[in-house]
């Protein structure tokens, strides 16, 4: 693999029903092609393909499955003069959500990689069978070429025992792999890193809380570029109150609803993760409808809005306490990007600890990573766009042309 000369890599991200790919030139970190499948199975399936520097191209009609998805997107990609049989491809990455203990670094994917992420469907079963539909899809259309998987949890597995481990009997625990493992990885590395970057420092001389705030949300606790606590856990429920999921919960409301509401795990597992959060507290997981509602003078949106915030300024505090010098937190993915008033929010009152929001710099929308702390602040606030896509494309790149053994560790 040391001898690849292609600079193109392939970005997959594999969902359930959709499939986001991006094709990128490391070169210069070009996008050549961006693109969405979406409803995949449905009979209104959708495909829409933009080539970089071109007009977006859209199709619809039915697409039974990924492989047929996969091919929808080779033939644009064709189209372009970008098709997968080029010289130029030199890899594909694939986002894996759950990688376990085991995967702590990106990987090529042989069999037994594949029967691992396999292995780990019971803690994962929505998103490990579509990363493998599209992991296997895509080795039958190119099964020449090194497939790389990148996982969302490799990033958090530096955490220490202390903090991975939950206080339960440990002989269970290990039985079933009980432990939290954290997700989002992808994002909190990249985020931390060019968080280090804005401030013109080294990412092992800094320490940062980065609040990955999207319809799912995470926080992290990253000292000198490894992460040391997460908030997410052996699922992507735990934490931060989210879009649809509740967050963090007295585990006995569980076995009260079983034996007084007379619900099935089932039904308990779609309240928590698809019935709560943001939705389950005001019918809404869009927080641009939320602020809204709340400036009309909604008070139902505004008891959603202040515990999402009391959640998440709990988790800026316990994260200052872990890493105890902090350089900077860090907003990103699309309400940390784009919501003004939850970063005013969510700092509100923690002057002590060095935070502060300059009003002015807060209220400013932009592409790029910038700070809106005050110049004389103790901590920096920053907001720092993610590119999960272009994190999976460098590690994918420089495994592939690196001449070490992938392995399993």
């Amino acid at each position: 693999m040391s001898g690849t000369r292609g600079t193109r890599v392939l970005v997959l991200n594999s969902g359930s029903s959709s499939v986001k790919y991006q094709l990128i030139d490391m070169r210069d970190g070009e996008r050549l092609a961006v693109g969405l499948v979406e409803r995949i199975g449905e009979e209104a399936s959708r495909l829409k393909h933009t080539p970089a520097g071109g007009e977006s191209r859209e199709r619809s009609g039915a697409v039974p499955d990924h492989e047929a998805a996969l091919k929808a997107v080779a033939d644009e990609l064709a189209k372009d003069g970008l098709g997968l049989d080029s010289a130029e491809l030199a890899a594909i990455g694939h986002r894996v959500v759950h990688g376990g203990k085991h995967f702590t670094e990106p990987t090529v994917i042989d069999d037994a990689v594949l029967a691992e992420i396999e292995r780990l469907i019971p803690v994962a079963p929505l998103h490990n069978p579509a990363n493998l539909t599209g992991i296997r899809t895509a080795q039958a259309l190119r099964p020449d070429l090194p497939q790389v998987a990148v996982f969302d949890t490799a990033f958090h597995t530096t955490m220490p025992e202390s903090a991975a481990r939950y206080a339960i009997d440990v002989e269970t625990a290990d039985a079933h792999r009980i432990r939290r493992y954290g997700f989002h990885g992808t994002s909190h590395a990249y985020v931390s890193r060019e968080t280090a970057r804005l401030l013109g420092r080294a990412p092992e001389d800094v320490n940062v809380i980065v609040l990955h705030l999207g319809n799912g949300a995470s926080a992290s606790a990253v000292r000198g570029g490894r992460c040391v606590d997460t908030s997410m856990g052996l699922t992507p429920l735990e934490g931060l109150v989210m879009g649809t999921r509740s967050g963090d919960m007295d585990p006995a409301v569980i076995f009260h609803l079983m034996r007084v509401g007379e619900m099935s795990a089932d039904e308990i597992d779609t309240l928590l993760n698809k019935r709560s959060g943001l939705i389950g507290l005001c019918g809404d997981n869009d927080m641009r409808e939320i602020r809204r509602r709340v400036d009309s003078g909604d008070e139902r949106a505004r008891l959603a809005f202040d515990i999402y915030i009391h959640r998440l300024k709990k988790y800026i505090g316990a994260y200052y306490a872990v890493l105890g010098r902090v350089d900077a937190v860090a907003f990103t993915a699309g309400v940390g990007e784009n919501s003004a008033p939850v970063r005013e929010a969510a700092v509100a009152g923690l002057e002590g600890l060095g935070l502060a929001v300059d009003g002015g710099l807060n209220a400013v929308r932009g592409e790029g990573a910038r700070l809106i702390s005050p110049a004389d602040a103790r901590v920096a606030v920053a907001v720092v766009p993610t590119d999960e896509e272009m994190e999976i494309a460098a590690q994918s790149y420089a495994l592939v042309i690196d001449s070490g053994n992938p392995r399993l560790t």
